[in-house]
């Protein structure tokens, strides 16, 4: 059993937020509170999967969210084309997660099954749930179900030796994490189901909610997967740029040799 390489890429990031963007009951929710936007790249046993894809120009355009590099530029310091992407693990259909799935059309896509059902069913008929999903990401996913290029999967499912997902649910109905045997242990992706650290450490649920009962027990979930609860790194927060050394480029963040600095926990 070898190792694997994880690397935290950042596409984008927005600084006109506050905390009342990030947290429900925090007492200093006018102050700002800056997010970053990450994709992630496992590599190893001559195989790379990506974890989700950021979204591109036109999905900035639209939201009014610009992004500091198209995602393929983003990938380009690994010498990776495009069309040689050929494994993307979804955590969920939000725009920021799944908006680049057209830019690499030869990939097959881990999705759970729930995530699916939840993003084509009735819970899109309310606007404030529908609001971080664009259809046209979720009708590319339908499109690569048809061509025989989605592998769904029900829960806790085996990617790779040494790649695991785990349906955690909470901010949307299918999100899962993504959890990686490193040099360090075992280090859990958390994609949404903790946007920052201070969601699962402090147990303080993101406003971008389906189910809180499913957020506040993945908290717990997310500590139980990881060797160490420094191992599980958040999907937006920027101090991952702190606790983890850059690498290739400066939008590039090596995490599986570990935190570089003391997280506090």
């Amino acid at each position: 059993m070898s190792d694997w390489e994880v690397y935290a890429i950042k596409y984008a990031d927005r600084d006109a937020r506050t905390r009342a963007d990030s947290f429900i009951f925090d007492d200093n929710h006018d102050v700002p509170h800056a997010m970053d936007y990450f994709m992630w790249l496992i590599r190893g046993e001559g195989r790379v999967i990506l974890v989700d894809t950021g979204y591109d120009g036109v999905e900035a355009s639209a939201r009014g969210r610009p992004i500091r590099r198209d995602p393929v530029e983003a990938l380009k310091p690994f010498d990776l084309a495009p069309e040689e992407v050929t494994e993307i693990i979804v955590t969920h259909l939000h725009y920021d997660h799944a908006g680049g799935l057209h830019l690499f059309p030869n990939a097959k896509l881990h999705l759970q099954a729930a995530e699916m059902a939840y993003a084509t069913g009735p819970c899109m008929c309310h606007d404030t749930l529908r609001m971080p999903f664009t259809a046209g990401h979720v009708c590319e996913a339908i499109k690569r179900l048809y061509s025989g290029k989605v592998i769904f999967h029900d829960g806790d499912a085996e990617v790779a030796d040494g790649v695991t997902v785990h349906c955690i649910g909470g901010h949307s109905r299918g999100l899962q994490a993504v959890r990686v045997r490193t040099l360090a242990g075992w280090m859990v992706l958390a994609s949404d189901a903790a946007h920052f650290y201070e969601n699962f450490v402090a147990q303080k649920p993101f406003p971008i909610v389906v189910d809180m009962q499913d957020m506040l027990d993945g908290f717990g979930t997310l500590r139980r997967l990881a060797s160490s609860p420094k191992l599980v790194v958040p999907g937006h927060d920027p101090l991952v740029r702190h606790y983890f050394d850059s690498t290739m480029a400066d939008h590039i963040f090596r995490l599986h040799t570990g935190p570089v600095r003391d997280i506090p926990m």
